[in-house]
């Protein structure tokens, strides 16, 4: 099968500049917006507040999160439709853990997801185990990150 290639591109337009730019670390906002094509709503961000950011806006580091779950969940789904298990609630609290070295640096060191799920009729936790081990496998974002993705199944 010949490979297949999908591209995707975002817009990241600053809008911190506080009448000086960045002149100094203090100097500037971390604010900023992300826009995609045929979008109808931006996703505004910012820094995570421990770097001088609006806790209000989203940051970097939640948005890997957030894409993470979201393509584990997309995942999932599409693999309990095809096993005949309805899910009918799917709710996941993903938390992500990130290490700063001692020069300022950082890496996350792992993401955990927790989904809740629901289904009807109840389906064994052997058979979501086994959805939830297969999403894992395909996920395009947790296959692409340097840092191990577990999932504990709530």
């Amino acid at each position: 099968m010949a490979e297949k290639h999908h591209d995707f591109s975002i817009t990241t337009t600053w809008t911190g500049n506080q009448g000086t730019g960045t002149s100094n670390y203090r100097s500037y906002g971390r604010d900023h917006e992300i826009d995609g094509e045929a979008k109808t709503e931006r996703i505004v961000g910012s820094a995570d507040p421990a770097f001088r950011g609006d806790a209000k806006r989203y940051n970097p580091e939640e948005l890997l999160v957030a894409s993470i779950s979201a393509c584990h969940m997309l995942w999932f789904l599409h693999f309990s439709a095809e096993a005949g298990v309805a899910v009918t609630s799917y709710t996941d609290s993903a938390t992500g853990t990130m290490r700063i070295n001692p020069d300022g640096s950082g890496e996350f060191t792992e993401v955990v997801l927790h989904p809740r799920i629901e289904s009807s009729p109840a389906v064994a936790h052997e058979v979501l185990l086994g959805l939830h081990e297969r999403a894992h496998a395909y996920c395009f974002i947790a296959r692409s990150v340097r840092f191990p993705v577990r999932c504990e199944i709530v």
